[in-house]
C-alpha cells in the first residue's frame, strides 16, 4: 500500500474502536480478563481511537531528506523504510492500549506486526484483531498469536523473518528477550518496570497533591509500571500530608470492576496476587510500619476474590526492599526528605527510570526538577497524565525506546542512504583518486 492508504486503514480502525456497541464490548471483555475497573475501561475506550487517528495522520508525513554533500557531481539522500516484521509483546496489565502503542505506529510505518498478549489476558486483543477486518486490514498484517511466553513469545522473537522486537513487561523478562533478540541483530524497543518517585514539596497545593498521589498508586489497583509507588515528602509537612493521604485512601471503595462505583478492583492473577503479599510481608519484616491495609481485603462482596487492601508504610528508607523492587500492586511507601538535593538523590537512588512526579508552587523549582530526575517522565502538578501525541519511555532497568509521539513511528523505521552520481562518463582511474 501506499503511505495514504495505509493512513486511511489506520482512519478506520480508529472509526471501527470509537463505534459506541465495540467500544463498550471490549470494555467489558478486557474488563471481564484482567479485573481493570470498567469506569476506567470506558474512559480508556474513549480515547484510544485518538491513538490510531494520529498515526493515520503520520502515515504519509514520513519523509527523507537530500544531503547538500561536499561533491558537486553527486545527488545525495536518505529514504526511510519500514523495519519489516514486527514481533510484539504485551502485558496483562492494559493489552488495548498496548495494541495502539505498538500496531499503530507499525502499521503506518508499513510493517506488518505479530503480536503475543499475555496468556493471563488475550481475550480483548483476540476480539479487537478480529474487528480490524472491518476496517479493512489486509490478511496478514494484524496478527495475534496466543500461548505461553516460553512455547510461543521465544520462538517469535527469535524467527529470522522477524525484524523489530517490541516488549511491555517487567525488566527481568526484558532481559531475557533482549538477549534472545540480540543474537538475531534484531531491533529492540521495551517499556519495562518503574519504581517511581511521588515527590511532594512543603509549597505544593497539598489537596491537588494528595489526590495525585492516591491515583498515582492505587489507580489500577497499583498495577502500572508508571505507578507511584514512592511518596517522598518534604519533612516539614510529612505528618500533616499523611493524615490527610489516610483520610482519603480509607474512603476509596473497592470492589467488583463491574460495578461504576467501584475505584479499586481486584490483582488480575494469581501469581501476581501472591507476590504482592509477599512485599507486604518483607516490608513489614524489614522494618516498615504499616498504618493503612496490609493484607487480603475479605470486606462485604470481596472474600474469595483476589483482592489486596490499599496499603501505606511509613517509617520506609530507601534501602528497604520495598522502596527499592517493583510491586506492582497497591502498596505505597512514604519516604521523607529534607532539601531539594535530597529529593532528587532519593528519587534517582533504584535502578529504574520510568516516570517521577513533582509537586510545587516555585516553577524554578519544577524546571530544576524535571531536568535531575533520572526518567523517560516527569508529571508536574499531576500524575499519570498521558497523550498520544507525547512519548514515554524508560531509562535504565526501565526500558529501552519511545512509544507515543512522533518518536514512536521512528521506531518502526529505518534509515538507507543513497549517492547518485551525475557526473558524465569518466575513466576509471577517475573513481579510484575520489
Amino acid at each position: 500500500m501506499t503511505a495514504s492508504e495505509r493512513g486511511k486503514v489506520l482512519r478506520r480502525i480508529g472509526d471501527v474502536l470509537a463505534e459506541s456497541r465495540n467500544a463498550q464490548h471490549l470494555a467489558e471483555i478486557e474488563s471481564r480478563d484482567n479485573g481493570k475497573i470498567l469506569a476506567e475501561m470506558h474512559g480508556q475506550l474513549k480515547y484510544l481511537p485518538e491513538h490510531w487517528y494520529y498515526y493515520a495522520g503520520l502515515a504519509d508525513k514520513v519523509e527523507g531528506t537530500v544531503i547538500p554533500v561536499d561533491k558537486a557531481d553527486m545527488l545525495a539522500m536518505t529514504l526511510r523504510e519500514p523495519v519489516g516484521v514486527v514481533a510484539a509483546l504485551t502485558a496483562w496489565n492494559s493489552p488495548l492500549a498496548f495494541f495502539a502503542l505498538k500496531c499503530a505506529p507499525a502499521l503506518a510505518a508499513g510493517c506488518a506486526v505479530v503480536l503475543k498478549p499475555s496468556e493471563f489476558a488475550s481475550a480483548s486483543s483476540l476480539e479487537f484483531a478480529a474487528l480490524t477486518k472491518e476496517a479493512g486490514v489486509p490478511d496478514g498484517v494484524i496478527n495475534v498469536v496466543t500461548g505461553l511466553g516460553l512455547e510461543i513469545g521465544s520462538p517469535l522473537v527469535e524467527h529470522p523473518d522477524v525484524g523489530k522486537v517490541t516488549f511491555t513487561g517487567s525488566d527481568t523478562t526484558g532481559a531475557k528477550v533482549y538477549e534472545a533478540a540480540a543474537r538475531g541483530m534484531k531491533r529492540v524497543a521495551m517499556e519495562l518496570g518503574g519504581k517511581s518517585p511521588n515527590i511532594v514539596f512543603e509549597d505544593a497545593d497539598l489537596d491537588q497533591a494528595c489526590v495525585g498521589a492516591v491515583a498515582g498508586i492505587f489507580g489500577a489497583a497499583g498495577q502500572m509500571c508508571t505507578a507511584g509507588s514512592r511518596l517522598l515528602v518534604q519533612n516539614s509537612i510529612r505528618q500533616a500530608f499523611t493524615e490527610r493521604l489516610l483520610d482519603m485512601a480509607r474512603k476509596l471503595k473497592m470492589g467488583d470492576p463491574m460495578s461504576a462505583d467501584t475505584e479499586i478492583g481486584p490483582i488480575a492473577t494469581p501469581p501476581q496476587y501472591e507476590k504482592v503479599l509477599h512485599y507486604i510481608d518483607v516490608a513489614k519484616s524489614d522494618g516498615a510500619r504499616c498504618i493503612l491495609g496490609g493484607g487480603p481485603a475479605t470486606g462485604p462482596g470481596l472474600k474469595g476474590g483476589m483482592f489486596v487492601e490499599p496499603t501505606i508504610f511509613t517509617d520506609v528508607t530507601n534501602r528497604m526492599r520495598i522502596a527499592q523492587e517493583e510491586v506492582f500492586g497497591p502498596v505505597l511507601s512514604i519516604i521523607g526528605f529534607d532539601s531539594e538535593e535530597d529529593a532528587v538523590n532519593i528519587g534517582n537512588d533504584v535502578i529504574y527510570g520510568l516516570a517521577a512526579g513533582v509537586w510545587t508552587g516555585d516553577i524554578g523549582r519544577a524546571v530544576r526538577m524535571s531536568k535531575a530526575l533520572r526518567a523517560g517522565m516527569v508529571w508536574v502538578n499531576t500524575y499519570r497524565a498521558y497523550s498520544f501525541m507525547v512519548p514515554i519511555g524508560g531509562r535504565k532497568h526501565s526500558g529501552l525506546g519511545r512509544e507515543s509521539g512522533i518518536e514512536s513511528i521512528h521506531e518502526y523505521l529505518e534509515t538507507k542512504s543513497v549517492m547518485i552520481s551525475t557526473a558524465s562518463a569518466a575513466p576509471a582511474h577517475a573513481f579510484l583518486q575520489r
